[in-house]
């Protein structure tokens, strides 16, 4: 047992996702490290893979997802990751089955029985064999040709079923929308493991890229039970360190990149960005004016997080034309001058991944 405070916890994280220290090589590496990242707003996942990596832009990353380098299904809990095809497959045969006992309730209440289910896949196999890559819409004119009412909720719910079954997943963008693909057309089928060498592998990845975390973080994360949890952890204990604070075990591994520099370090950070989506304890996160702030004014980081020294300060919206974009700050402390500075580089940034020019709006806190 080792002695962490949470400044080391920041840090420590910011380092293993690659926030802070060396970038990595590409968007695919990113992923690959995360294992899985949260992607219900695409653009804003794309943004996030990009903060980690020598600058790759929206239209590489869109290129590498319509290519099935990068996939997007839901997984670990019910929503939407990007994942690579190498891990998709067992990610969906430990997780799967646990979104499908999340999801019970909406089978029930939108009347999907086995029967209805059944019947969606067969229609969705044929219809998507042969690359024959479909709209959402495009799949809701099919199944209600079929016989299957596939309107609003009740549509989502049974691709949802679809993709944790392992039948389908993301094909490549037609202009703005998205499609669907069969996975066994997207993704080699590949030798099943044995559910407790993925327990012990994503447990791994998972304390490796997102570290130091705790059990119930892990637990919030994966969407396994924490008696799974625990399971994992004991499985690779011999990997991992381990420090209490406030009567919390946070798990973590060793940390081989160097110390950090002494400078503010500003990150405009998308909604469900890893850093801030992986964990349920957020006591690292926040200091206790930010704390207060937010108690009064909960719609501050309504949209996305503006982050220093990996602290949230505020929150930031995007606006995208043709032409340029805009990002808007709404801080809840105030900022030095060398903070300030950083966060212009972050506009500017942004403004080199969409390849426009960025007007940069900040406001200061009150």
């Amino acid at each position: 047992m080792t002695t962490l405070d949470y400044s080391a916890i920041r840090d420590r994280r910011m380092r293993t996702q690659r926030l802070l220290g060396e970038p990595f090589g590409s968007p695919t590496d990113v992923v690959d490290h995360l294992t899985a990242v949260q992607a219900q707003d695409y653009h804003g996942a794309k943004w996030g893979i990009a903060q980690r990596t020598f600058g790759s832009t929206s239209a590489q990353i869109d290129h590498l997802f319509n290519t099935g380098a990068l996939l997007r299904t839901h997984i670990l809990r019910p929503t939407w990751h990007f994942v690579r095809p190498t891990d998709i497959r067992w990610l969906l045969g430990l997780s799967g089955p646990r979104v499908h006992v999340a999801n019970a309730h909406y089978y029930r209440t939108f009347e999907l029985d086995d029967e209805t289910l059944r019947r969606s896949a067969t229609l969705l196999a044929a219809s998507l064999a042969g690359e024959g890559y479909l709209t959402r819409r495009e799949v809701r004119q099919i199944l209600e040709r079929g016989g299957v009412i596939a309107s609003g909720p009740r549509l989502g719910y049974i691709l949802m079923h679809a993709e944790l079954e392992g039948l389908i997943c993301s094909g490549p963008l037609r202009g703005k929308q998205h499609s669907y693909a069969l996975l066994d057309e997207r993704v080699p089928l590949v030798t099943p493991i044995e559910r407790d060498e993925a327990l012990a592998r994503l447990t791994t990845r998972y304390f490796e890229s997102h570290g130091p975390a705790t059990a119930h973080d892990f637990s919030w994360w994966s969407g396994l039970t924490v008696s799974d949890v625990k399971r994992g952890i004991e499985q690779i204990q011999s990997l991992l360190l381990s420090a209490d604070i406030d009567g919390s075990t946070f798990w973590y591994t060793a940390l081989e990149s160097p110390a950090r520099v002494d400078a503010e370090i500003a990150h405009l950070l998308p909604n469900y960005d890893e850093y801030l989506i992986a964990f349920k304890n957020h006591s690292a996160k926040f200091d206790q004016v930010v704390l207060q702030r937010l108690n009064r004014e909960d719609d501050a980081i309504r949209a996305h997080v503006v982050v220093i020294d990996g602290l949230v300060v505020g929150g930031w919206q995007r606006s995208i034309s043709a032409r340029e974009a805009t990002v808007t700050t709404s801080l809840l402390r105030p900022i030095s001058q060398g903070e300030r500075s950083s966060l212009y580089a972050a506009a500017e940034r942004f403004g080199r991944f969409l390849e426009r020019p960025t007007i940069f709006d900040l406001t200061p806190a009150a």
